[in-house]
């Protein structure tokens, strides 16, 4: 192994992958060490997908994907799953719309059912609809209008980093796209994007492939086959100057700032994108790493400051355009010129003079703890598997991802210190209480 590298070894997962005739992709997963299943389903839509004038509506999709269905009343998957001794939600991400379940394995026919169910048809009512919508608006109030950061970055950052309505729109909508949304335009989009050739079954834990197959065929293989929809080229060019904007949040009590800057494509850059996501660990991850040494303990500069890929902090399931973040807490009266101009100096600092002693390796094992954690549990490597079948074809990436992580070199995460340039870079800034800039 070339010096520099550390020796981590990747883990193995047992994978069954077949695509039913009708298009639907299914990844099988099996671990009989505990009597528990994990069943997700990843639909290849998100916030990026959503039209313009019906922002925030693959949010609300998502919400009317538990409202009954048309064999089920409302309420009837809550029931069902809680009944078995299960639990369940769904989110919505930038690249993709998740719906999972965990459940002792012996109810594992019963999330099956409610999945394939759904899949053939949520009930689109105006009644559930304006109630679904009046949830959602009231989820803005509660986790961005009314709270101190609301929003920050993941809404704040993209419309100062991209030009495309894509990229830059906000993902939870405005009240007005929200309220003008009707049965017809949920319709289309459960049409165009709730395709069977369009989503990924995954299922894992507790299970034994012969019967999980037939299990899979027999809920799912009658769903109507439609193919999935041409997704859209949503690149853009890189920032060629520095972008900043600030905005005034009356609720924050102190300032804050996040800076971002574009990095290489995620699933076709894999091998030069890595570096990134190594890079982000060094210089945030623990007391020891570069920016939290310097800003946090000893210049005081700022409180906290985290780094990650992706702008809603998923590193390994997002595609192209995406970015690395750095966010930072000032303390009262802090400068953000003054953090930002020693961002700039310590990435200066290891793009020129490298990383110390051990200081690679040590992230690295880091890294690879959390990754394995993240996994350890049936729900965690489930949803994973079906997210890398969906955006790569391939769920048993998930095993090797420590194993590369630890093969990133020293000269890698320098090369990627040295594009991190102010002229690249997106930042804004939170004004807090109504004070000036």
């Amino acid at each position: 192994m070339a010096a520099g590298r550390s020796r981590i070894p990747a883990t193995k997962h047992s994978v069954e992958r077949f695509t039913l005739d009708n298009g639907l992709r299914v990844v099988l997963a099996p671990d009989r060490s505990a009597p528990v299943v994990g069943v997700a389903v990843v639909y290849d839509v998100g916030i990026r997908s959503e039209p313009e004038g019906r922002t925030g509506f693959a949010h609300l999709f998502e919400h009317l994907m538990f409202q009954g269905s048309e064999n089920l009343e409302k309420l009837a998957h809550f029931r069902h799953v809680q009944g078995a001794g299960g639990t369940f939600n769904g989110s919505t991400h930038l690249d993709y719309t998740d719906y999972w379940e965990t459940l002792p394995s012996n109810a594992l026919e019963r999330a099956l059912f409610l999945e394939a169910d759904r899949m053939r048809g949520p009930r689109l009512t105006e009644e559930n609809l304006r109630n679904q919508v009046d949830v959602v608006k009231e989820e803005i109030r509660v986790n961005v209008l009314n709270r101190p950061y609301g929003g920050f970055p993941w809404l704040r950052l993209p419309p100062v980093m991209f030009d495309t309505f894509a990229n830059a729109h906000d993902g939870y909508g405005s009240f007005d796209d929200l309220e003008s949304a009707s049965i017809a335009d949920a319709t289309d989009f459960f049409d165009r994007y709730y395709a069977c050739g369009n989503a990924v079954l995954a299922v894992g834990g507790d299970l034994d492939v012969a019967e999980a197959t037939a299990l899979v065929e027999r809920h799912f293989g009658d769903v109507p086959a439609r193919p999935a929809p041409v997704r859209p080229d949503f690149a853009e060019p890189d920032l060629t100057g520095e972008r900043r904007e600030s905005y005034t949040d009356k609720l924050a009590p102190l300032p804050a700032v996040a800076a971002a800057w574009r990095v290489p494509d995620p699933i076709g850059d894999f091998e030069n994108y890595l570096p990134y996501v190594v890079l982000a660990e060094v210089l945030t991850d623990g007391d020891a790493s570069r920016l939290v040494e310097r800003l946090v303990l000893r210049d005081r500069t700022v409180t906290s400051i985290g780094g990650y890929l992706g702008l809603m902090g998923d590193p390994f399931d997002v595609r192209d355009p995406t970015a690395m973040v750095l966010q930072a807490h000032l303390p009262p009266g802090g400068g953000v010129d003054k953090v930002l101009r020693t961002i700039d100096e310590e990435l200066d600092r290891l793009a020129a003079d490298g990383l110390a002693a051990d200081e690679l390796a040590r992230t690295q094992a880091r890294m690879a703890t959390h990754l394995l954690r993240e996994t350890d549990a049936v729900l965690g490597r489930t949803l994973q598997m079906a997210v890398l079948e969906q955006q790569r074809g391939d769920p048993g990436l998930l095993g090797e991802l420590p194993r590369l992580v630890g093969e990133v070199t020293e000269e890698q995460v320098r090369a990627a210190a040295a594009t991190l340039r102010p002229q690249r870079r997106a930042a804004v800034e939170v004004v807090p209480g109504g004070g000036a800039r």
